[in-house]
């Protein structure tokens, strides 16, 4: 019985310490890595806004187009008709 507890608790004793030390080996980021990491982020926050501008510059473009057709096309409704009363005008 006495036995059963020593290696009960040797082998919680040893699973502590390898735990420990495995913590131990995964640090964390080094200040170059956490420097690269600030430097991401504010490409991949300069970058969101670079497409969100883009983004309204699109759209801003669309709707000046949908404009320009919409003039296109009633200028060509105007000419058909002209078109229409010129021919009914008599020669």
């Amino acid at each position: 019985m006495k036995l059963t507890h020593v290696i009960r608790h040797f082998t919680i004793a040893s699973s502590f310490i390898v735990a420990v030390a495995l913590m131990n080996g995964c640090g964390g980021l080094s200040d170059t890595q956490l420097n690269d990491l600030k430097n991401l982020r504010a490409d991949v926050n300069s970058l969101q806004t670079q497409a969100n501008s883009l983004k309204d510059q699109r759209s801003a473009l669309e709707k000046d187009i949908a404009e320009k057709n919409a003039k296109l096309e009633q200028c060509n409704k105007e000419k058909e008709e002209t078109k229409a009363n010129l021919d009914k005008l008599p020669k």
